[in-house]
């Protein structure tokens, strides 16, 4: 049963979609449009057929109204706030937090499961990848790390900086693990495209973990041969100015390797963002504008 709702903020509204499966299971729950300018993840989500459930199934269709109809790289146009930094958010909060906490009450805190479907913002190119928390807890760890692996993709990310407090877990994914429930973060597509590949891997990933959370028939996409990345460390720009990116999204570097350089307004260079390790380029910011302490690139070190 399909049953679609809208959670009305009075300044916004964020449109849900509930499935009630035949039989009792699994509460997955997939959030897209945490950031407005991500398209991939929304347009999977219309795309998902759901026939012959066991469970329930909770979509968040676009969770940031405001950026994605003001087309906003990162922060909302209405506060300035970047909604995946603000969880589990506040009930009286600004615009951001109301409407984290909106999805903290009415989809994490019901849900069994979470996956945060991202993609590159407008500004940045991206290769598919996600990020697997691990928070010193074993067994759950392990729940983790199958939720990750059963995705599909190949290049997993291994965290383990998140919060771990619930009370300022500040991140969608992680506010799902810090009240017990496995969780990751998708990133599949770039620079604010909607190119079919990246969408069509969204749609996999999804079903191959309603496939392993038994939701609907069929055998799980297990990735095969995972490329772990531990660390993965994005690079902020010093400077604010114009970038010119030096590398491709999925560029092996080596340490030292220039991965941009900033120029001031007048075309001097002021500085270079160099990697810290030798690794594989996850994203790399290929718009000019560039602002000091915003990220540039993301290396992540391959596990060996």
């Amino acid at each position: 049963m399909r049953s679609d709702q809208t959670i009305d903020l009075g300044f916004t509204t964020i449109p849900i979609t509930v499935y009630k499966g035949s039989k009792p299971g699994p509460v997955l729950a997939l959030t897209a449009g945490i950031h407005g300018y991500e398209y991939p993840p929304v347009l999977a989500l219309q795309r998902l057929q759901v026939k012959k459930l066991t469970g329930t199934l909770i979509v968040v269709h676009v969770a940031n109204m405001p950026s994605f109809l003001g087309r906003t790289v990162y922060f909302s146009p209405l506060d300035g706030k970047n909604l995946n930094r603000v969880f589990p958010g506040k009930k009286d909060g600004t615009a951001s937090e109301q409407i984290a906490y909106a999805i903290t009450t009415e989809v994490i805190d019901k849900c069994d499961y979470l996956l945060d479907l991202h993609c590159g913002d407008g500004n940045e190119s991206l290769r598919p990848y996600v990020y697997q928390t691990v928070t010193g807890d074993a067994a759950f760890d392990a729940r983790i790390a199958e939720l990750a692996a059963n995705f599909g993709f190949d290049h997993i990310v291994i965290d383990k900086n998140r919060p771990k407090d619930a009370a300022r877990s500040l991140y969608c994914s992680n506010t799902a693990i810090t009240r017990g429930k496995p969780a990751m973060t998708v990133e599949s597509g770039f620079l604010g495209g909607t190119d079919e590949k990246s969408t069509a891997a969204i749609v996999r990933g999804v079903e191959s973990v309603m496939r392993y959370l038994k939701m609907i028939d069929g055998k799980p996409a297990r990735v095969k041969k995972a490329v772990y990345l531990d660390p993965a460390e994005v690079l902020n720009s010093p400077a604010t100015g114009i970038l010119y990116p030096r590398v491709e999204r999925n560029a092996m570097v080596k340490k030292g390797a220039v991965l941009a350089h900033i120029t001031d307004f007048f075309g001097k260079k002021i500085a270079d963002v160099k990697a810290p390790f030798a690794g594989v380029v996850l994203y790399v910011v290929a718009t000019p504008p560039i602002t000091e302490g915003q990220p540039v690139a993301c290396v992540g070190r391959i596990r060996r």
